[in-house]
């Protein structure tokens, strides 16, 4: 029997090219599916192939509009299931209200473990994701995760620039310092912080204390995700004051909500680079952002998942 005989991979119309490259990636075709909504906004799922018995893979990042999005998977994996299918793996590379991710005001719910309840509750049998908002979300879910690093791919991409050995890596805050240390450890660079204060919920930051010596350095602003893209223009600020050099940001979700995508290509930073875990528009593709692909990471995953190896082998070299 070929390696991929049981193996289906479907997508709904959050990131269709990403789902198509994916299958690039395996060498095997899209799984045929209808993903649609009725006159009465009702979402409508129809999976067009037969699926029983076999490990189905559902690509579908909670891009916006995320309500929308979040029911579409949820409704692929309902119809998953109804349809027989063996297992059923929600592939979300980007996973939609992360941030809410504890009780940090009084009366405030913790969205991130409901949409990990949903998913479950819809019949997934794992999840596999990109570079999570924090680390506690994974134990949100009762079934296998694997969580992907995005870090890897971002720094070799800064290895390709000639940009010198004088450089630092700068983590947005002190919940961001692992994800930016990963970084450093693989640029040998060594490592800031900027202090930063969340003004309420308006999406509005300020960065004001600076961990860490930028000074006459290229300064590399690593984060998970840029929404309106006001904690790297406050990072950016800190550190410009301070005496940093050429300033890039490396993301690995481009939400790129609101204004920000306007608001980076006037900013100070030198270069944006982020992968394309969800799908930008033109208009968003400004001069100043440069895109890496992480299909081949998520197909080496589904690859690794649907044989039974490790996934984590991608990321130490082994083969456990």
């Amino acid at each position: 029997m070929p390696f991929y005989e049981d193996l289906k991979v479907f997508t709904g119309n959050a990131h269709r090219k990403l789902a198509m490259d994916i299958c690039s990636y395996l060498d095997i075709p899209l799984g045929n599916c209808e993903v649609f909504k009725f006159s009465n906004d009702n979402t409508f799922v129809r999976i067009l192939e037969n699926i029983r018995e076999q490990d189905v893979f559902l690509v579908q990042p909670i891009a916006y509009p995320v309500n929308d999005h979040l029911m579409e998977l949820l409704i692929m994996i309902d119809a998953a299931k109804r349809a027989s299918a063996g297992r059923i793996t929600a592939v979300v590379p980007y996973f939609a209200y992360a941030r809410s991710d504890k009780k940090d005001q009084p009366r405030v719910p913790i969205t991130a473990r409901l949409v990990a309840n949903l998913i479950e509750t819809a019949g997934a049998d794992r999840v596999l994701t990109l570079e999570l908002h924090a680390g506690q979300i994974q134990g949100f879910f009762n079934i296998p995760l694997d969580e992907l690093s995005a870090i890897p791919r971002l720094a070799q991409d800064f290895k390709n620039r000639d940009v010198g050995n004088d450089i630092v890596v700068v983590a947005t805050d002190a919940g961001d310092a692992k994800r930016a240390r990963n970084m450093a450890q693989r640029l040998d660079a060594p490592l800031a912080i900027v202090e930063k204060v969340r003004l309420g919920n308006q999406e509005r930051v300020e960065s004001t204390t600076l961990i860490g010596d930028v000074r006459d350095k290229s300064a590399i602003i690593v984060d998970d995700e840029i929404g309106t893209g006001g904690t790297v223009i406050a990072t950016a600020n800190t550190i410009r004051s301070r005496g940093a050099r050429d300033i890039y940001c490396y993301a690995a979700h481009p939400v790129l909500s609101g204004e920000a995508a306007r608001v980076l290509e006037n900013s100070i930073i030198k270069e944006l680079v982020v992968t394309d875990s969800l799908p930008i528009p033109a208009e968003k593709m400004g001069k100043k952002t440069s895109l890496i692909s992480v299909a081949p990471l998520l197909g080496e995953a589904i690859q690794r998942i649907h044989s039974g190896t490790s996934v984590g082998a991608m990321f130490n070299g082994g083969s456990a």
